[in-house]
């Protein structure tokens, strides 16, 4: 498991505006010293999830796949009720095969086929480059929140995508459990670099399923944070 770093409070040095041979030491009598206050102490919540491009913009969709007309509310109200901050990640399907995906008549086709069409533009060694590109972003972005303390807590990608599935994702004209090329290759890159982040999928049509999925990430990640804070703190106390 990644080892995420507790928030212990930042105590900014005490430091003297006179020469060192004018320093005195502070008495009781003395008003209370500013010590500043720790980065990021304003109103954000410190929290975080990285979500599939589509849910806050379906435009992006294939042809025929889209089940909203733009945004899932569902998702982003229970989100916003949780005072989580959403990361959009970028549509690699839209990067890698335009928003046609590379056929101007593959909204014809039944989804499943069009998926396993898709899924094969994916593979590709241009595709492979292009996402890569993308991942190392989202992982830059990742390893800033955590090393500023952030609970980063998951990713929410789309069931039965090609691209983006977490649950299930197409292959050979069916629905099947699995990752989609995109989430496999972005959790692989997370993993290297020692984060082993939860996941949640999503479907329109299945949309209570999802919420429920995406509170059980939230709750489990929420706990994975707070083992590692208790760890962190409890180390800090044997220390001093």
């Amino acid at each position: 498991m990644a080892s995420f770093q507790a928030r212990v409070p930042y105590v900014r040095p005490l430091r003297y505006l006179a020469r060192p041979s004018q320093a005195r030491v502070p008495s009781r009598s003395d008003p209370p010293v500013d010590r500043g206050k720790p980065m990021f102490s304003d109103e954000r919540s410190r929290r975080v999830v990285f979500v599939s491009h589509c849910i806050l913009n379906s435009n992006t969709r294939a042809d025929g796949h889209a089940g909203v007309a733009g945004v899932n509310r569902r998702v982003l109200e229970l989100l916003m009720q949780l005072n989580i901050g959403v990361a959009q990640m970028p549509c690699p399907e839209l990067m890698c095969l335009g928003l046609d995906r590379g056929d101007v008549k593959g909204g014809e086709r039944p989804v499943l086929l069009e998926n396993t069409r898709i899924r094969a533009g994916m593979k590709s060694n241009r595709s492979a480059e292009v996402m890569d590109a993308m991942i190392a972003q989202v992982v830059a972005q990742v390893e800033q929140y955590v090393e500023h303390g952030f609970s980063v807590l998951g990713i929410i990608g789309i069931n039965r995508s090609p691209s983006c599935g977490v649950d299930t994702t197409t292959v050979g004209n069916e629905e099947v459990k699995g990752e989609g090329v995109f989430i496999e290759r972005l959790r692989t890159s997370l993993e290297a670099k020692g984060f082993y982040l939860n996941l949640a999928g999503t479907k329109v049509s299945q949309i209570d399923e999802a919420l429920r999925s995406i509170r059980a990430m939230v709750e489990k990640s929420e706990a994975t944070y707070a083992k590692a804070a208790g760890r962190a703190l409890s180390s800090e106390f044997r220390d001093a």
